[in-house]
């Protein structure tokens, strides 16, 4: 298995995402990386010709470039379309903006599809961008697989280190930094409490092939255990297995927490109607994800997020810092939201310290 990705790496560019198919983390993932960048040094023209020809093969990536006589080519990679990965975004553009950097950017959005990604990142090494924007965890790791040069700043992505990019938060070593969208796990588990004070049984329904999720439902499972709570987990591969998954475990819990989920993100209506079918209520761990169907959360500000991330790309562009040194940063605040129409639907009471944050979707 070991040999596998490490040839896999060198031949064909996807360690990373191999590593998170066998759960081969860390230490493991950029000893490879280490290895693969010596081997690349030899590879010359024979590669520039690879990746040339495997550009061409971009398709279905809704590609939009933006700006006009600029200074600096950017390439954003993201994996798919939904409300907190917009936003990181427009946060990211908008600081750029405010840095004074002039930029071009081409942005491509994958769709959900992991092959894609791969296909965007040969595109931004062979167009030879400046520096690379990627949204969300499978980005990341396609873009670092592609590229040892590039600079590589990510945006909601939550575990770097879990993520096989960077060496460690406080020291990344590569090429690859960012802003990291951890959640306040606990206490959004201890806010579902609140609300629901009798709660016994709590299920966690995250997509398996996605490695920040499964590194969140982890950290979940271990802190509503110390509570003494009894946990079920349910797990999806595909936005297709969501309500079967959902209605699976509301026949078994009391009521269902969901991470940071890009699968679940796409498909919070679908999960909101069965929350209000079963009467067993949901609770995101996302703004966008909680107005789309779920009853309360304590947020990450993904534009701030995103804002975050621009403002270490601009020091990378004026030559101020480089990756490798730049410390991953974290959320600087979070956002309280109750869902009004969600919590009147399923007929909960919100606890005083938080009516003053219902909204309507």
């Amino acid at each position: 298995m070991l040999r596998d990705s490490y040839l896999s790496c060198c031949g064909r560019e996807q360690v990373f995402t191999e590593c998170y198919a066998t759960k081969i983390f860390g230490e493991f993932c950029l000893m490879v990386k280490e290895r693969c960048m010596v081997m690349k040094k030899t590879r010359g023209i024979v590669t520039l010709l690879l990746i040339a020809t495997m550009t061409l093969a971009l398709v279905a990536c809704g590609g939009v470039a933006y700006g006009a006589e600029t200074d600096f080519q950017i390439g954003i990679i993201q994996l798919v379309e939904h409300p907190a990965l917009d936003a990181a975004r427009e946060g990211f553009m908008a600081a750029l903006r405010n840095e004074g950097i002039a930029a071009e950017f081409d942005y491509q959005n994958a769709q959900g599809d992991i092959p894609t990604l791969s296909t965007i990142a040969q595109r931004f090494v062979n167009n030879n961008v400046d520096l690379i924007l990627a949204i969300a965890t499978p980005s990341v790791q396609a873009m670092s697989a592609e590229t040892y040069s590039i600079p590589i700043v990510g945006t909601a992505i939550t575990s770097y280190v879990r993520a096989g990019v960077v060496y460690s938060n406080e020291a990344p070593g590569f090429n690859v930094t960012g802003a990291s969208d951890r959640s306040p796990i606990e206490a959004q588990i201890r806010m579902m409490l609140e609300f629901m004070p009798d709660i016994q049984t709590i299920g966690i329904a995250y997509s398996s092939n996605e490695a920040n999720s499964v590194y969140q439902a982890g950290t979940a499972r271990g802190i509503v255990e110390a509570l003494g709570l009894t946990v079920v987990e349910g797990t999806v591969t595909t936005t297709g297995d969501i309500q079967q998954n959902i209605l699976s475990l509301a026949s078994r819990v009391d009521a269902i927490w969901i991470p940071t989920d890009n699968t679940h993100a796409n498909a919070m209506p679908i999960v909101g109607q069965v929350s209000i079918d079963t009467g067993v209520p949901v609770f995101a761990s996302e703004e966008g994800m909680t107005m789309g169907g779920g009853v309360a959360t304590l947020s990450v500000n993904y534009f701030e997020l995103g804002y975050q991330s621009g403002q270490m790309a601009a020091q990378i562009l004026r030559g101020e810092g480089e990756p490798a040194t730049m410390p991953i940063q974290f959320p600087q605040r979070y956002n309280y939201i109750v869902n009004g129409f969600m919590v009147d639907e399923l007929g909960l009471t919100v606890p005083e310290q938080y009516r003053d944050f219902i909204r309507q979707p």
